[in-house]
């Protein structure tokens, strides 16, 4: 597939439309990668919004800890639908993306990403307070305790794309307008302004690094608590259902911050956009996808409640 570099007169309102360069410029790639990504994505929302569903339908899973993951899954379903309908349309037809329709994609790429590392936070706070605080664990996860957290979650996330947007509708575009990537993310839009993107790169790195930081150190503390209590349990079989509790939540973090922080130490050095771009497929595309599978696979409630769920459908 061939693109053409658009050139425009160097104004305020030089460009009004991007071209999204993919995950590949070779046509016969184009129809395989197609069908991998719409498996991906089929997926991803029968998984997720099977979650959703599953949870919303049982008494028994109306707990902090499932209430999480059902925003958890809520999100993951929001943030496929973002980007990935426009990738699967890509494939098979001329990758355009208006001006308005990135920066829209862009913010709600930004706000669902952001307020997942923070809702992943709290699920570390439940477990603590599960594990090491059992008997205070209906008092100090009451509901209203449970609201606020997720509340406070995704007006972080709303500041943070707000604070991402904004910062890059002050740009101009008026020399390329190739995307050399499959969404419209921060970094790759960077390279194509034709102003200075000084501010823009400063927002980046305070919010990212706010949200790295306080996510990854919150995790980190919760879970150095919850070790120590553990390694104080005296049986055997206390202790692996103890760490049995946290083993879901613990492969969910490392699949979605270590892939976050490998796409980006990858895309932050120079010359590495496309590794970077083949890197990012991972958080967001196959974490999404994996979630609803560590959580009901590994998870007895889950598997109890979808049992009693079918058996009410057939019967």
């Amino acid at each position: 597939m061939t693109y053409q570099k658009r050139m425009a007169p160097r104004n305020s309102s030089s460009v009004t439309e991007f071209i999204l360069v993919g995950l590949s410029e070779y046509p016969e790639l184009q129809i395989p990668l197609f069908l991998l990504f719409l498996g991906i994505y089929v997926f991803t929302i029968v998984g997720n919004l099977g979650l959703v569903t599953l949870i919303g339908l049982n008494s028994s899973l109306h707990t902090p800890m499932y209430f999480f993951l059902f925003n958890l899954s809520f999100i993951d379903l929001c943030y496929s639908c973002v980007f990935t309908p426009k990738m699967l349309n890509d494939f098979m037809s001329e990758n355009i993306i208006s001006y308005i329709g990135c920066m829209t994609q862009l913010f709600f790429f930004c706000f669902f990403v952001n307020s997942e590392c923070y809702v992943l936070v709290s699920m570390a706070y439940d477990r603590y307070v599960a594990i090491c605080s059992p008997l205070l664990y209906t008092v100090t996860m009451s509901p209203r305790v449970c609201s606020l957290l997720m509340l406070g979650s995704y007006v972080i996330g709303f500041a943070g794309a707000i604070a991402h947007t904004g910062s890059m509708l002050r740009l101009t575009f008026c020399d390329s307008n190739i995307i050399h990537h499959y969404l419209c993310e921060v970094l790759p839009l960077l390279q194509l302004s034709c102003t200075s993107t000084y501010v823009n790169e400063l927002v980046f790195f305070l919010v990212v690094g706010v949200v790295i930081v306080v996510s990854s150190v919150s995790i980190f503390i919760s879970y150095a608590l919850i070790l120590s209590n553990i390694l104080q349990i005296p049986s055997t079989e206390g202790r692996s259902k103890a760490f049995g509790t946290c083993g879901s939540h613990l492969l969910a973090v490392a699949l979605f911050f270590g892939s976050g922080a490998f796409t980006y130490l990858t895309t932050s050095f120079s010359g590495s956009i496309e590794q970077g771009k083949f890197a990012s497929v991972f958080y967001t595309n196959v974490v999404p996808m994996l979630n609803p599978l560590i959580y009901s696979l590994r998870n007895k409630d889950v598997k109890f409640a979808l049992g009693k769920t079918l058996k009410r459908l057939v019967f």
